[in-house]
């Protein structure tokens, strides 16, 4: 018995004395652990809003905060080309009207892939202007459709666009036209207190509005939660308004482990 007692006290010492050399590296890998899954978190949240970014209309960024929520609202382009502006050398072609209502035109060169119910908008100058996409007034909505990858348009083989009929306000200088699709609002709820309550959901399919909607009522999904904080700028004004700059600063927070992330997308504004 008293060997037996003896052996227990010290298995107990030994083993009290391996959790102490145990404890850290262990608790060391969780917290690596931990701070692997924020980051990669957070790069991929961070990732996806600079891809959807860097295909946004022209001039249409913006940002807002209402509520404790930032929201940063954007017009995702499905493609551009170039609209007829003069005829053909025997006069024939449809060029687009500014000076009246007019309702098709035919694209020039590379012809994206489109489809009836999305808009076409031309020359967006952005909010509060008079060439506001949000606003509708130079954007309008389209009734053809092209399902062909790589089609060139041409003089002898020419791709009309068709939209509901529409005067826009302003020629664009490079007879550019863009093809878009309904707003995205990416809304982050950061929460310092209780990070596991703060998100960052992706909001789309809803309709346009001159005033940023806060929050819009479209389909939201999440895209990061553990947000302790975020912080979205924009500065349209980067390279003489032809460049924009928006910068999205993240910090995901987990069990006291914490990673901040920062990064800065380059949107093109020239219309």
């Amino acid at each position: 018995m008293v060997e037996a007692v003896v052996v227990i006290a010290i298995t107990g010492i030994i083993a009290a004395m391996l959790a102490v050399f145990i404890r850290q590296p262990v608790q060391a890998y969780i917290d690596t652990t931990r701070r692997a899954g924020l980051s990669e978190l957070a790069d991929t949240a961070l990732r996806r809003m600079s891809r959807d970014l860097q295909a946004a209309l022209p001039n249409s960024v913006r940002v807002v905060t209402s509520g404790g929520t930032t929201y940063l609202e954007f017009i995702p382009m499905l493609g551009g080309a170039r609209y007829r502006q003069f005829p053909t050398a025997g006069g024939t072609g449809d060029v687009l009207d500014f000076s009246t209502t007019d309702g098709a035109a035919d694209l020039l060169g590379s012809v994206p892939v489109y489809a009836a119910g999305s808009s076409v908008v031309v020359f967006n100058l952005g909010p509060g202007s008079a060439s506001d996409a949000y606003a509708g007034n130079n954007r309008a909505a389209v009734t053809s459709s092209n399902a062909v990858d790589g089609l060139v348009s041409s003089d002898a083989a020419p791709h009309a666009l068709s939209f509901n009929a529409f005067r826009f306000p302003l020629p664009s200088p490079a007879s550019r036209i863009h093809l878009v699709g309904t707003p995205v609002t990416y809304a982050c709820t950061p929460n310092a207190v209780m990070p596991a309550a703060g998100t960052l959901r992706r909001i789309d399919g809803y309709a346009f509005a001159t005033a940023q909607q806060t929050p819009p009522a479209g389909a939201s999904n999440l895209l990061a939660g553990q947000v302790a904080e975020c912080i979205f700028a924009y500065d349209p004004e980067v390279t003489r308004s032809r460049t924009g700059l928006v910068t999205l600063w993240l910090r995901l927070e987990d069990e006291g482990e914490a990673v901040r992330l920062v990064h800065q997308i380059h949107v093109v504004n020239a219309p």
